[in-house]
């Protein structure tokens, strides 16, 4: 009869591969290390995980829901455009400073290949408030209407990482940077 599964491992497991992937990339970071740093052996890992693709992609779901956790918690669903669009900057900013190994682990997750659908589609389920934000705006022509979705989105995705940057670089100017570069996104966004 088989051993049962321990939640433990699981994220022992989960939190290894969160620190080797943002330290060495996903291709610099073999089971066998990954292993190690859990504390397990290499075997026990196939038996929560059936390869490295599939951990790729439960890694993936899990940083993904506790992002989209600590972006939506407390949404201000009745507030204008620019308010609700701020609360998911600033929580999005902030959770990743706070969270700095499963950000940088979450730009290469989102770069791989072996990332299915069902991953990407499960990892966008939770920012489903954000793009209703983002549709909203442009229906009430706050937003310019002339700009891709996408091409808002990767903006949105880019300064905030550069806003994290200097954050953490400069931690005594860090509301400035988070609030200046919010200022820069709204400002390329919105009709003047």
């Amino acid at each position: 009869m088989a051993r049962p599964k321990s939640e433990d491992k699981r994220n022992a497991i989960l939190d290894a591969a969160t620190r080797l992937f943002a330290e060495r990339g996903l291709a610099g970071a073999p089971t066998s290390e990954i292993s190690r740093l859990a504390g397990i052996a290499e075997g026990t890992l196939f038996t929560y995980f059936k390869n490295k693709d599939e951990l790729i992609n439960s890694l993936y779901r899990e940083i993904k829901l506790e992002l989209g956790d600590a972006v939506i918690s407390d949404f201000p669903r009745r507030k204008n455009v620019r308010a609700r669009l701020q609360h998911i900057w600033n929580r999005y900013v902030n959770w990743g400073i706070a969270n700095h190994e499963q950000r940088k682990a979450l730009t290469q997750l989102q770069l791989s290949d072996v990332l299915t659908r069902d991953s990407r589609e499960a990892g966008d389920k939770p920012f489903v408030e954000c793009k209703n934000t983002i549709h909203d705006a442009i229906g009430v022509r706050v937003l310019r209407d002339d700009l891709p979705h996408e091409l808002v989105s990767k903006s949105f995705g880019a300064l905030a990482e550069v806003a994290m940057e200097l954050m953490a670089l400069h931690p005594k100017e860090a509301n400035q940077y988070r609030d200046t570069g919010f200022e820069m996104f709204w400002s390329a966004i919105t009709r003047h």
